[in-house]
């Protein structure tokens, strides 16, 4: 039997299906009708000749062949929206949209003033920010620009070390109101210690700091740097935070800043089939000017 190619916007409604388990979600997600949605689902299972849902208590559950089939849609899908930004300004103009991609804690906390001036300068680039802590594929196209923790390593980027991050421990001063501080710092077990739960390339980084401080100190457990500060500024315990994060908020008092620091490097990255676009060149270059400002500002 022949296969017929479905056309993007069936497999857009299978996305928009397997993320909100039902048509009726996926319709409002997509701004469509349910018929119109579900007519999409069965052109494409006609299509590829199986079933990709089954119904359940709990909304449509997607088949084995709609898992399998998820990596390469979701490739479409980068693809697509690759090209809608290419397409949306000419590359020697100011003008269009640049995805950008960081960490939670980074396009939260660091990227929003440097964001800000650069809309201010350039006010027809439009910008999406995406906050993921893990790493999108520059190389798919997922995004324009990665601002990265890491150096990165796949080939056909250009990437530039644009300084470091210090992280030293700290404490909100309600919280020490309460709990005197010990005296050394491999006592600190014994205290309310904010930390990681399961971050293998942070605990690298604190054994190559030469930090006495395991896994089982963290006694409030979260990967979300972003959860961590928030406990950290709700006065819940000692933890790790960026010197020029902490810095900003009186609240937030250093503690053993002698006995515990490390480095994250901070790293900008884009695909090399941009360089003769002038929105992403500006943008990089502007982000890297800003984050190398930041981090002399926060350098011991």
């Amino acid at each position: 039997m022949e296969i017929l190619e479905p056309d993007w916007a069936l497999y857009r409604s299978f996305l928009a299906v397997l993320r909100e388990g039902s048509l009726s979600a996926a319709a409002s997600a997509l701004k469509l009708t349910q018929p119109t949605l579900g007519r999409h689902i069965d052109g494409l299972e006609a299509s590829l000749g199986t079933p990709l849902f089954t119904r359940s208590r709990m909304g449509l559950a997607p088949t084995d062949a709609a898992l399998e089939l998820l990596p390469h849609v979701e490739a479409m899908e980068a693809a697509a929206a690759a090209l809608l930004r290419t397409s949306s300004g000419e590359a020697t103009e100011e003008r269009g949209t640049v995805r950008l991609t960081s960490s939670e804690t980074m396009g939260a906390e660091v990227l929003p003033p440097m964001l800000a001036q650069f809309r201010e300068e350039h006010p027809y680039i439009e910008i999406e920010l995406n906050l993921d802590d893990r790493q999108q594929d520059l190389l798919r196209r997922d995004a324009d620009i990665a601002l990265r923790m890491v150096r990165p390593t796949q080939g056909a980027l250009v990437a530039k070390h644009v300084g470091n991050a210090r992280v030293n421990l700290y404490a909100h001063k309600a919280y020490l109101k309460k709990h005197p501080l010990p005296a050394q710092l491999r006592e600190i077990a014994g205290a309310s210690v904010i930390g990681y739960d399961d971050n293998s390339r942070i605990f690298d980084l604190i054994h190559d700091a030469k930090l006495d401080v395991p896994p089982s100190t963290f006694t409030l457990r979260s990967d979300s740097e972003l959860a961590q500060l928030a406990l950290l500024r709700a006065g819940a315990g000692i933890g790790g935070c960026q010197a020029g994060i902490a810095r900003r908020d009186p609240n937030l008092l250093p503690v053993f800043h002698d006995k515990f620091e490390f480095s994250m490097e901070m790293w900008l990255a884009y695909h090399e089939d941009l360089k003769s676009s002038r929105r992403v060149r500006l943008l990089f270059d502007h982000l890297a000017h800003s984050l190398k400002k930041y981090a002399a500002q926060n350098a011991p």
